[in-house]
């Protein structure tokens, strides 16, 4: 029984669960997507609350400047470049047999500090707490040089406080090495599919690992009950933080800022798909959310789940969000794609984005190292596996048959003038062995394909 109900129930109520339960690359467009005029009042956040994330950032920069060298070129601005994928490009075009308009890649697996898209929202909600400690104490102004806070005495003050997170990798990353360069003392409960590496960093950077053999939700339950034990520990609440949304959201801006200075148009006629691999939701959420607020209806973002991990797929199609999980169905969570190894999705950003986002797709392991192996092959990028989920969206969006296009005014002539960007979730910082394990996995699914 699966919330009162036998399992032969839900699958006769909603047939698309066959194919999740049956592990098979699945896709489905959303019918109650609707003018972003109307839905992102859904949301329950506004374009003030984006900018005010986005000003905050700015009076952080200074600190971050100096407490991470690597951010000195951008001025202390977390943010990664977009690049073309001309030959990625021409080997989607020939999948397709036919115009898919123009492939780009949003280099999130390179961004600095941490390395992945959680650099956005788990540095930013570190920030904003720290903010909020020093300026309570008296020991920071708004207009303060925030570069103030790389101190002796300010890494004491903030000794004096925990944070803690559950995670299954890249977002314990961001929060540890912030909180921790901050002075913060810092758990991260990690899982048991987190990748060894990303351990290892962790307690190199000082923070404490809290391991466990079970899944995701586990670490997160684990590290939310250390904080209600203590007054002055910090929970960074990945399944429905406001605040790791809106340090996500920021990227609409700057993306929309990227785009025009590479003379990419973005409008109607010249519509941008985004493709966002999705574990709990919260970053491409908040990312989505960004991106609304930037384009309109002329942007259109899905999410990429693996064909183990569809919570997020589950939850809107059924409209139960996080009262189900993957388990629940039998679909084992299990992934190589750690980042999205997630079993019950964020409620929060399922109800808020679910008439904002376009459409939900699984992609199978196989699939993630194959794209993975050609993307180093043909562009020279190496990313983790997956950060690879968004890659088959193009095909996903071309060779629908459930009338999304049609609906959406999306006609072959708007299509060929189509912008593709594909988020690059993380990457940059897997170890050479490890990414030399992955290419030749997918270099070995390549040769036999």
């Amino acid at each position: 029984m699966i919330l009162g109900q036998p399992l032969a129930q839900w699958r006769a109520q909603y047939p698309l669960l066959d194919e999740l339960i049956a592990l098979r690359e699945t896709s489905w467009f959303n019918p109650a997507v609707a003018p972003a005029a109307e839905a992102l009042g859904d949301v329950g956040l506004s374009a003030a609350d984006v900018a005010d994330a986005g000003a905050r950032l700015e009076r952080f920069a200074p600190y971050l400047a100096r407490a991470f060298p690597q951010t000195a070129a951008s001025g202390g601005i977390i943010e990664s470049d977009i690049l073309p994928l001309p030959q990625m490009q021409v080997l989607l075009r020939e999948e397709a047999e036919g115009e898919i308009g123009a492939l780009w890649l949003k280099r999130d697996s390179h961004l600095p500090i941490s390395g992945s898209i959680k650099a956005r929202g788990g540095i930013y909600e570190v920030l904003k707490h720290a903010e909020d400690l020093a300026l309570a104490a008296g020991l920071l102004g708004l207009d303060d040089d925030y570069a103030c806070l790389d101190s002796d005495a300010m890494r004491a003050f903030f000794g004096g406080y925990q944070v803690a997170v559950g995670s299954t990798g890249n977002l314990g990353l961001s929060i540890g090495i912030i909180s921790a360069r901050l002075g913060f003392q810092a758990t991260v409960h990690m899982s048991a599919d987190a990748r060894q590496w990303k351990k290892d960093k962790l307690r190199a950077h000082g923070v404490t690992v809290v391991e466990y053999a079970s899944d995701y939700s586990v670490a997160v339950e684990q590290g939310r009950r250390q904080a209600e034990a203590d007054p002055r520990c910090h929970f960074v609440d990945d399944e429905n933080s406001r605040h790791l949304f809106l340090g996500y959201a920021v990227a609409g801006e700057h993306v929309r800022q990227q785009l025009a200075a590479a003379n990419v148009v973005v409008d109607a006629e010249h519509p941008l798909f985004v493709y966002l691999p999705c574990g709990v939701g919260g970053g491409p959420g908040g990312v989505a959310f960004g991106l609304k607020l930037a384009f309109g209806d002329a942007v259109h973002c899905l999410f990429a789940e693996p064909t183990h991990s569809p919570c997020m797929l589950l939850g809107v199609h059924t409209g139960r969000h996080e009262e189900l999980a993957v388990q629940d169905f039998g679909i084992d969570n299990r992934t190589a794609a750690d980042g999205l190894a997630v079993g019950r999705p964020s409620g929060f950003v399922g109800r808020a984005m679910q008439r904002l986002i376009d459409g939900y797709y699984t992609v199978s392991d196989e699939q993630m190292f194959r794209y993975l192996a050609l993307m180093e092959q043909t562009e020279g990028q190496r990313l983790e596996p997956s950060a690879l989920a968004g890659m088959p969206g193009v095909l996903r969006v071309l060779g629908e048959r459930q009338g999304y296009r049609q609906r959406l005014g999306l006609t072959p002539q708007r299509m060929a003038r189509a912008t593709h960007l594909v988020w690059a979730t993380g990457g940059s910082m897997v170890p050479q062995a490890e990414m030399d394990s992955y290419l030749a996995r997918g270099r070995q699914l390549l040769q036999g394909a």
